[in-house]
């Protein structure tokens, strides 16, 4: 088994009216549903869109916690859903999954293997 990211940035949602959010949190939070009952569910969330966003940069020699993201960008993460499947094609078939229910892009990523510890 093998964890993906199916996640998607705020930009790829769109402009949609209240109305139209509110009839797809049911279609989203049914795939989620479906995610837990075939086992391959981890995680998902979405981002407070308006919510505190802090940057941690360590390169300076000192740690430095700012107010705000690390990196001036035109994208941000809106999303996320962490699945364990047996392989991408599964990945892939949440994903459109997740996406459809949602009605915007995903991008998929399957994460790195984790260093022995010793």
């Amino acid at each position: 088994m093998a964890e993906y990211l199916l996640y998607f940035n705020q930009q790829w949602v769109g402009d949609h009216t209240e109305e139209w959010f509110r009839g797809r949190a049911p279609l989203a939070l049914g795939v989620v549903d479906e995610m837990k009952a075939a086992g391959v569910y981890v995680f998902a969330g979405g981002l407070e869109e308006g919510g505190p966003v802090h940057g941690v940069d360590p390169t300076g020699g000192e740690v430095v916690i700012t107010d705000g993201p690390y990196a001036e960008t035109k994208e941000w993460l809106g999303g996320f859903a962490v699945v364990d499947v047996p392989d991408e094609a599964a990945a892939l078939t949440w994903a459109a999954r997740i996406a459809e229910a949602c009605g915007w892009p995903h991008e998929v990523r399957r994460f790195g293997s984790q260093p022995a510890i010793e």
